[in-house]
Parts: C-alpha cells; structure tokens; sequence
C-alpha cells in the first residue's frame, strides 16, 4: 500500500512566514509570472491577424503602381513638373536682378506717372506684349453698399486689345450697332442662341432699355461672369447705341472696388508710346477721383501703383 505524501512544511519555513517585517521596512513583492500566449484556437498553420512579419517593408508611395504592375495592368505613370503651388526655381542672374530691382523702388519711394511708364520699360523681359496694369487702394468702407464705387471710362488711346461687343437690341437698333461694329446684335434670337446653345463668345454685353424685361432672363448665366448689362457699369444704352458701341470697341474700361477696397483695370500695352500710357493713366485716375462717394472722409485715394504683366510694381505719386 502507498504511503501519503505529507504536505506539512518545514518549521524553519512556517516561523519565517508567520514572523511579520520590522517595522519601516516593506515585504518585498513578488515578480509577476508572464503569461504564457493562449494558443490560436483556429488552426495552427494560419498566421496571426494582427502579427505583421518583421521584415515587412515599409509602405512606399509607388506601392499602388507596382500593385496595379504585378497584377498584370501597364504601370501608373509618374507625374512631371513641379509640386502644385511651388514656382519653379529662379536662377542667379534672375535673382540679382529683381534684387536690384527691388532696392531701386525702394529708394526711389512714389514717383510721377511718367517715370513710372519708363521705369516699368526698363524693366521689360518677357517676350510678349504685357499689359500695363494700375492697381488704387480706397480709402472706402466696402461693407458699406453706397460706398461702393463702379463706373466706366473710354480711355484716350484704348486698351491694346480687340474687344467683342455684344448688343441686346430690336427694329432699326440692330442694323446700327452692326455698322458700329459689334460683334453680334439680335433680340429674342440672341437670347434663345444664350439659353439654349450656352453661347458666349463675347466680352462685353450691351442692352437697349426697351429690351432689358427680356435680358433679366438671362441673370443667371450672365451674372456670374460679370456680363449683365447694368446701369452702373453703363452698359444699359439710353442713348445712341452706334455711339456706345463704338466707345467700347475703342477701349472703355470698367471698374469697380473689391472686397478689400481697391480698384485694378488694366491701362494699355507695355508698346504704347510713353505719352499714350501717361494719358490712359491720368484719364482713369481722374474717373476714380470723379467718382467718390460724398459720404468719404478723409484721405480717398491711399495708394496707386503701376506693374506690368511680368514686373512688380512702381508706386506713383499722384
């Protein structure tokens, strides 16, 4: 017969268990036993769902192309160019150049009209016809609607550009703005051609009194590209349309503040004479000054300054 194991413990272990630590001093703890992994009850050949293999590479950004290659697809191609909102690298003697540039303008602070037109000449890079651009800072509130400044002005020796005129107008009115030289002149034909053809081959788009009932249909499509005729722009035609026509082909210029207060419109071609581009400027200033609000207090014009298409800009004392 067996004997039973005894499960009595030495006395020299009981004493040391039963005997509590001094005082101040802290029974030392006892270090956790790992735990041991619980085994995957699936089977024991699949690999674990949430273990990643050590010598996994990291995820590249040509990771999708060669996914798309591997499955048998041609290989996305990469695009070229420069990152979207990143001009390209101007090299050393470009950067020399504006530097020096730069300094002069500062130097020289505002200056006259025409010094400004030589300078902006001067200045001149590119390879093309640039616009010369005029650029006025108001002193105007622009959250204030009867603040707002808007108008037109025929400028002296045009803008350098060929402009196309539309007309909205009816009986002998078509034939006249025809011969003036619009572009293209109707009534309810012209309207339909709009609506239903989404045409809108045109620049500027005029209207005869008589027809702006009809015009008003036309909001929608023509209001956002700043084409509606309108009063305040002087677009709407009271008086002789030939007349109005004429003044539009020929370079009438329109304006109006933003939301920030300035006006910018463009005066003419870096070619033109320099007495031409000094005409043109002097021409829209004296438009803008015309056109004040009688509730502005203080300094209405802030600032003018003149640039071409590919040049910074000249201050001007005026």
């Amino acid at each position: 017969m067996a004997k039973k194991q005894s499960t009595d413990k030495p006395e020299a272990e009981t004493k040391a268990e039963a005997t509590p630590p001094p005082a101040g001093e802290t029974k030392p703890e006892k270090a956790p036993k790992p735990k041991k992994p619980r085994a995957d009850k699936a089977s024991p050949d699949a690999p674990a769902a949430d273990a990643a293999p050590a010598s996994a590479p990291a995820a590249s950004p040509d990771a999708p192309a060669a996914a798309k290659a591997a499955a048998g697809g041609p290989p996305a191609a990469k695009k070229k160019g420069r990152a979207p909102g990143r001009p390209p690298r101007r090299g050393k003697k470009l950067r020399n150049h504006l530097r020096n540039v730069v300094q002069r303008l500062t130097k020289d602070g505002a200056v006259s009209v025409a010094k400004a037109v030589g300078a902006l000449k001067q200045m001149k890079r590119s390879k093309f016809d640039e616009t010369v651009e005029i650029h006025m800072s108001l002193g105007i509130d622009s959250t204030q609607s009867e603040q707002l400044i808007r108008g037109t002005v025929p400028l002296p020796h045009g803008i350098g550009k060929s402009v196309r005129v539309a007309v909205f107008c009816q009986g002998e009115n078509i034939q006249k703005a025809k011969d003036a030289g619009a572009d293209v002149a109707g009534a309810d034909d012209l309207i339909e051609r709009i609506q239903k053809q989404n045409w809108m081959e045109f620049d500027v788009a005029l209207a005869t009194q008589d027809m702006m009932g009809k015009v008003s249909r036309l909001g929608k499509v023509l209001g956002p590209r700043g084409l509606m005729p309108t009063p305040k722009a002087g677009t709407v035609v009271t008086g002789d349309v030939a007349n109005a026509v004429r003044e539009f082909k020929a370079g009438k210029v329109e304006f109006r503040t933003d939301k920030g207060g300035n006006v910018h419109a463009g005066v003419g071609k870096i070619s033109f004479e320099d007495n031409k581009l000094v005409d043109n400027i002097h021409t829209f200033v004296e438009a803008v000054r015309a056109a004040k609000p009688t509730g502005i207090k203080g300094n209405y014009i802030k600032s003018v300054t003149l640039c071409s298409t590919m040049s910074p800009g000249v201050a001007v004392a005026v």
